[in-house]
C-alpha cells in the first residue's frame, strides 16, 4: 500500500529499530502480519519508513504494552486502513480498551484472593512455628 507521506525523508528499519527500543526482526514481523508498512522500495532497497508509519509504530508499540493482541491489533489496523481516518479506529479501540479492562479487573480480583490465601498461610504457619518452639 502507498501512502501519502509527510516528508520524502524516509529512516532506515535499523536506525528505526534502534531509536525506538524493537529489533528489526520485530519490524519485519510486524510488516509480515500487517499491522504495519514501510514505505515502498525501489530497486531492491532497504525497507524505510516515513514519519507517518514512525508514528504508527509507537502507537502500536503502546498498544502491545496495553496488552494487545496481534491480532486485535490487526483489526484496528484494517479498521483504520478502511478510511485512514482516525475516527473510525476509535469506537473498535475503545471496545477493545473496555475489553482488556474488564480483564484486568478479573485478574485483580484473582490477585486480591491469591493474596489473602498467601497471608493467610503464612500466619497458620508461623503460628505453627511458633507453637512448636515452645
Amino acid at each position: 500500500m502507498n501512502t501519502k507521506t509527510d516528508s520524502n525523508q524516509t529512516i532506515a528499519i535499523g536506525d528505526l529499530a534502534k531509536s525506538v527500543g524493537l529489533t528489526t526482526r520485530t519490524l519485519r514481523y510486524w510488516e509480515e502480519v500487517g499491522i504495519i508498512e514501510s514505505e515502498e522500495r525501489l530497486g531492491g532497497a532497504n525497507r524505510g519508513y516515513s514519519p507517518y508509519f514512525v508514528r504508527r509504530i509507537k502507537f502500536i508499540m503502546k498498544l502491545k504494552d496495553m496488552g494487545l493482541t496481534i491480532k486485535e491489533m490487526q483489526d484496528l489496523y484494517v479498521a483504520y486502513g478502511e478510511a485512514k481516518e482516525t475516527e473510525q479506529m476509535i469506537p473498535k479501540l475503545v471496545a477493545i480498551l473496555d475489553k482488556h479492562t474488564q480483564l484486568v479487573d478479573e485478574k485483580i480480583a484473582k490477585l486480591h484472593s491469591l493474596r489473602k490465601d498467601i497471608v493467610e498461610y503464612r500466619q497458620r504457619m508461623a503460628e505453627k512455628h511458633a507453637s512448636g518452639t515452645r
